[in-house]
């Protein structure tokens, strides 16, 4: 398209060029003089401005729905530290670091986090069924991997994990699903409710195209949030609806504070349709004690309100004092059914332990919504076909792993415990670290992959943010990546309280590289705030 674009331009340019020669040319029966080279070049540079103008998609003429959306995980930081590595790689001494490190996404395995054994060799046996006949088969994989393949394979048609699948994803994973939400909460669940997805983000998507109908459609979102729902809100068209999560509390979410903005959107004319918690907390990295649910259950009751818990983080729990509740298993307790509340929950196989980021698995759980809206979502997902059924397999397996007795079971549990309490020593690590530092204050991540620390700027980083023409968080992390190589998402991408600025940085390098982490961080605060000293 650019070279289609560019030609046209060119022949455009071309034939002004021949209009303007032949304009001035016949006077006193002598042909005027050929343009001067710098005339020509303004009259092809003028001409190819006005073609490229009329190109047929530009940035006028895109949705402005898309323009409007914004991801600060993957933004104008990240890119930068993209191209930082590329230099990298073609001139290693060239830069004051030997590597990027990426703190900016809940990305494990791309930090090195190696896969769960169990899930991968069941996978594989999955996707080369071939294997499960050959004799040396049972000398590379445990019998309980086996045995589950069998049973995964005997579930999907024709055994065939290549084919499309029932848009809800394969009966028989649901099936499992089900129940294993049902274990875990202590209440009945169904496969017929569950909505199998590549992650969490397409389920969140599905639900804001079911929910928003205009601008005037609004939902209730924490701030700070995760992009993903801003982003989402965005593309199809709705109004944001913001709740502040109070710093102070270790970011504790105020029923008073869902009220005052409720009404406050709804004195502007917006309807609000739904009210998004995410539990653990992203960024926040805080876990809801189960009083604090039972009120945000009995506040979308009483408001007519969908709930869409974001779940994904359940695994993540890092302080003996704090432990995950679903809010399904919160509801169904205070002896709300199906009939009183409309609840999506959702999971994925991209967080907790298993960091499957790749394999893009994950569900919603629909609960609450009647028969024919329960229609329209699924008729939402079979536009989509199905889910990757890899993926379907996996969060199969994450809502089922091994259990005592099985042969994998020991070695599952010393993988699992070994990657969760290590991540607990790395927040711990870095949130001591952070706190130690000039400015900084940071609450505890009790759970999640994250911390989100805020930082007082001095009056002159914060002017000089302003003359680089960005905002002060986003000049500090620029700073930072140029001066360390450390990769952080400034806290104006995830919302933030007027006049606060913030970081989101991950748990996630190895726990080998915090140490250097940690001093290369100090390093670098120390020396700009000794520049910026008011």
């Amino acid at each position: 398209m650019r070279r289609f674009v560019a030609d046209r331009a060119r022949r455009a340019a071309a034939a002004s060029l021949r209009a303007a020669t032949r304009s001035g040319a016949p006077s006193a029966g002598r042909p005027s003089p050929p343009p001067s080279p710098a005339a020509a070049a303004a009259a092809m540079a003028s001409a190819m401005v006005r073609a490229m103008s009329t190109a047929p998609v530009s940035l006028d003429t895109i949705n402005p729905k898309v323009l409007k959306c914004e991801y600060a995980v993957r933004g104008e930081i990240v890119t930068h530290a993209q191209n930082l590595q590329q230099e990298l790689q073609k001139n290693p001494e060239s830069l004051p670091f030997d590597e990027i490190l990426y703190c900016n996404i809940g990305n494990p395995q791309s930090l090195g986090q190696q896969p769960v054994t169990f899930f991968r060799e069941v996978l594989s046996l999955c996707d080369h069924p071939a294997l499960l006949d050959k004799s040396e088969t049972h000398a590379l994989y445990s019998s309980d991997a086996i045995e589950r393949a069998w049973q995964i394979l005997d579930k999907i048609p024709g055994r065939a994990t290549g084919a499309y699948s029932h848009s809800q994803g394969i009966k028989g994973l649901r099936d499992e699903i089900a129940a294993g939400i049902a274990a875990r909460d202590g209440f009945h669940a169904s496969g017929d409710n569950i909505f199998l997805t590549d992650g969490a983000s397409p389920a969140v998507h599905m639900m804001m195209q079911l929910l928003i109908r205009s601008e005037q459609d609004g939902i209730l979102c924490p701030i700070p949030q995760y992009p993903l729902y801003s982003a989402s809100i965005a593309l199809h068209g709705g109004s944001l609806v913001p709740y502040f999560l109070d710093e102070e509390t270790g970011w504790g979410l105020e029923v008073d504070e869902l009220k005052k903005q409720l009404e406050e959107a709804q004195s502007k004319g917006i309807t609000v349709r739904a009210l998004v918690v995410i539990n653990p907390g992203n960024p926040t990295g805080q876990v809801l004690a189960e009083e604090n649910q039972k009120k945000i259950v009995e506040f979308c009751k009483n408001e007519g309100l969908v709930l869409l818990a974001d779940e994904v983080y359940q695994e993540n729990i890092y302080v003996e004092d704090k432990q995950f509740h679903s809010f399904k298993k919160i509801a169904r307790s205070m002896g709300y059914t199906d009939d009183d509340l409309p609840l999506v929950s959702f999971q994925s196989v991209s967080k907790g332990y298993y960091g499957e980021c790749g394999k893009r698995g994950g569900y919603m759980e629909v609960t609450g919504f009647s028969a024919d809206v329960r229609e329209q979502i699924y008729k939402v997902a079979s536009v989509n076909l199905c889910s990757n059924v890899s993926g379907q397999i996996l969060a199969s397996l994450i809502m089922n792993p091994p259990k005592a007795g099985d042969e994998s079971y020991e070695s599952f549990m010393v993988e699992k415990d070994g990657i969760l309490s290590s991540l607990a020593r790395r927040a711990k690590a870095l949130e001591e670290a952070f706190n130690s530092l000039e400015g900084i204050t940071c609450n505890k991540a009790e759970g999640a992959m994250y911390l989100f620390p805020r930082i007082h700027l001095p009056q002159k980083a914060i002017g000089a943010a302003q003359a680089a023409g960005t905002v002060p968080d986003a000049y500090y992390a620029r700073r930072l990546l140029e001066a360390t190589g450390i990769v952080v998402v400034p806290g104006s991408g995830f919302g933030q309280v007027p006049g606060t600025w913030h970081f989101r940085c991950t748990i996630l390098p190895q726990e080998d590289k915090i140490p250097a982490i940690i001093s290369k961080f100090k390093e670098f605060h120390e020396k700009f705030m000794d520049e910026y000293r008011d």
